[in-house]
């Protein structure tokens, strides 16, 4: 096996157990290896230290398997490792009886570059690495075995893949295209999931606790929901009892299957619920403008910073739009408000929350601090699987 030789000093990372080796860190390779294969890490004085993917293209020039040195990467590896992660979902109380799950959280279930989320009887499956990549029939049949679920639905197309000069992957890998439409209920709410050309895998299940809790916050008052997407969040204002929900966005088609996914559930009020397609800055301006109030208002953006790099120019974005947000607030209105941006960290996000309180010349305080649920576990000494954060907050 090929020994990815570290430069003196840089082995700190690894004895604190984070899984991302940086080029900048390496030496040299000792030996011959080819994209994803399981390569030696050992420090400059020859100590050996983990077991990891190789992966030449990538400023993370490889991602950590194992910190045993002596355990073997093989299909029993992903086998053990898979089963593990199923088995800590059904251990989880929040998480028993959910029909969309994460069973498989990359880095922080010690996988990384490897996502599985659960739909039903249905597993989407997104490999982001050269490791996974060279694995994929092992961790097919190990996410098959561990489930017993009927199919599975390769969606590997993020962008992050040509980082690891790896093409796009989609399609049935397992099992036979469902006959009919694919729906979840969560939380008492019927939605659809479209694995092949919705967002990310389908669904945005890092929301799902988040969504709970608009229901809980809803009744009685007037909600506007941007970004709303499929409107999982109005959808479950509306179950909350809310007066009033106006879902913005500007995807025509995502609006649709909004619409359809309230038709799927007759149980709510349909003429409570108002879809515009729309600029979502623009659109908060025109409300301002028309002299709209709202009691609860729900920011959900897509990412704005992929990297650190976009941070400042992100910053100004969501400035702008919690700014408009707290100036469209009634008096004691809440505000819940999220970033998934990985290069925006959870305490610069609450400095940019606060700024635009300042802008808009509105008091508040924050009731609680938003993440994702525990089927999307963040591991102790790999913050940046902390991607996403929010605050609920209430004005004066």
């Amino acid at each position: 096996m090929a020994q990815l030789i570290l430069l003196p000093g840089k082995d700190r990372s690894l004895a604190r157990r984070h899984p991302w080796i940086f080029a900048a860190a390496v030496d040299k390779l000792s030996g011959r290896a080819r994209p994803g294969d399981t390569v030696d890490v050992v420090a400059a004085n020859g100590r050996p230290l983990a077991k990891a993917a190789w992966s030449p293209e990538s400023k993370i020039r490889a991602r950590v398997w194992t910190f045993d040195p002596d355990e073997i990467v093989d299909d029993a590896f992903f086998k053990r490792h898979i089963q593990a992660a199923v088995e800590r979902r059904q251990q989880t109380p929040d998480l028993r009886g959910q029909e969309g799950l994460r069973l498989i959280h990359g880095e922080s279930d010690g996988l990384p570059g490897l996502i599985a989320d659960r739909y039903g009887d249905t597993i989407v499956l997104q490999l982001t690495a050269t490791g996974p990549e060279k694995w994929r029939q092992a961790i097919i049949h190990a996410l098959q075995r561990a489930t017993g679920c009927a199919r599975i639905y390769e969606r590997s197309d993020s962008h992050v893949r040509r980082l690891e000069g790896l093409l796009p992957v989609t399609g049935w890998v397992f099992g036979a295209e469902p006959a009919e439409r694919l729906c979840i209920v969560e939380n008492g709410v019927r939605m659809q999931v479209d694995v092949v050309a919705g967002h990310k895998t389908g669904f945005y299940l890092d929301q799902r606790d988040n969504r709970l809790l608009t229901r809980t916050l809803a009744a009685d008052r007037a909600t506007l929901n941007c970004f709303c997407y499929t409107g999982g969040f109005s959808l479950q204002a509306l179950a909350g009892g809310a007066g009033s929900v106006l879902s913005i966005d500007s995807s025509g088609p995502a609006l649709a299957t909004a619409i359809d996914n309230l038709a799927l559930n007759p149980q709510l009020d349909a003429n409570r619920a108002e879809w515009r397609e729309a600029d979502v800055f623009t659109e908060l301006r025109a409300l301002k403008s028309a002299g709209r109030h709202f009691d609860l208002i729900i920011l959900d953006p897509p990412k704005f910073a992929p990297s650190a790099a976009h941070a400042e120019r992100a910053a100004r974005a969501y400035r702008d739009i919690n700014a408009f947000a707290f100036r469209l607030l009634n008096r004691g209105g809440l505000l819940m408000s999220y970033s998934c941006s990985g290069g925006i960290s959870s305490e610069y996000f609450q400095r940019i929350v606060a700024d635009a309180a300042l802008d808009a010349g509105r008091g508040a305080r924050i009731l609680r601090r938003l993440a994702a649920p525990p089927d999307h576990p963040v591991a102790l000494h790999f913050s940046e699987g902390e991607y996403l954060k929010g605050l609920l907050c209430q004005v004066d």
